[in-house]
């Protein structure tokens, strides 16, 4: 069989058949739309028959250096000879192209372009590019987040549903603030009534709504901040006269005091 091959291969020979031509150095010497398309071909093969090979882990760590090497060489090939197939009127395949080739490996982190293919990602010192942690994202500059705020936003178009319902949630949380103060205010009231004339008691119960805005309506006369810090003065007198001073010079005391 070996005998009949080489008969075969030399008659091919001379009819000028079975020779296969020999592929240019650079894709721009070549002038031809078919040829050009038949070379990426030879290159597609080539790449096909090398992955296959590097899948084998058995082949040796420089085997296998020196096949990835020769994949990632016949990649960049490839993408010229797409390059003059779309110069000479061809086809776009960086458009319309298969994408397996594209997937077959694995970039390594800070070499753009370069691909481990099979047995490749798991030599040593490459194993470890791709166990690095990923970095963290970059956080948002003021400027990129102040982009997302618009008219909904501050609520400008809003239909007519949010703004009574943020008045009644305000009425509310008014309520009860004014609740819990009160309480606070009770013991201090209390007080006040025991070192002078006798207050009326403010009541802060209903809420009038004008001009889209929530005020507090009193029945009774309220007391200046001036008239409050003039009873707690006198308090405090009395409490200090009560403390250190005998009944008859307590009595002298207030009546020099006008108390």
């Amino acid at each position: 069989m070996t005998t009949l091959a080489r008969w075969r291969a030399h008659q091919l020979q001379e009819q000028g058949k079975g020779v296969q031509e020999q592929r240019p150095h650079l894709a721009s010497h070549c002038h031809n739309l078919r040829k050009a398309e038949k070379f990426r071909m030879q290159v597609i093969r080539e790449i096909a028959k090398k992955v296959a090979q590097i899948q084998n882990a058995g082949l040796g760590e420089f085997r296998i250096r020196d096949l990835n090497d020769d994949i990632n060489k016949l990649l960049r090939e490839k993408g010229h000879w797409e390059v003059r197939v779309k110069e000479l009127g061809g086809q776009d395949y960086s458009q319309v192209g298969p994408k397996m080739l594209d997937h077959e490996g694995r970039e390594v982190p800070g070499n753009k372009g370069y691909k481990y293919f099979g047995a490749a990602k798991d030599l040593p010192g490459v194993r470890e590019l791709f166990e690095q942690e990923p970095p963290a994202p970059q956080r948002k500059t003021r400027a990129e987040l102040m982009k997302d705020i618009d008219a909904d936003y501050y609520g400008y178009r809003d239909d007519g549903i949010l703004v009574p319902l943020d008045m009644e949630e305000e009425r509310k949380a008014i309520e009860k603030a004014v609740l819990a103060w009160e309480e606070r205010q009770d013991g201090q009231a209390t007080e006040l009534q025991q070192g002078s004339e006798p207050m009326e008691e403010i009541h802060v119960s209903e809420v009038e709504e004008a001009g889209g805005k929530l005020r507090f309506i009193a029945h009774v006369p309220v007391p200046s901040q001036k008239e409050i810090e003039e009873a707690i003065v006198e308090r405090k007198k009395q409490e200090i006269l009560n403390r250190y001073a005998s009944k008859s010079l307590q009595e002298e005391t207030k009546q020099l005091l006008g108390i």
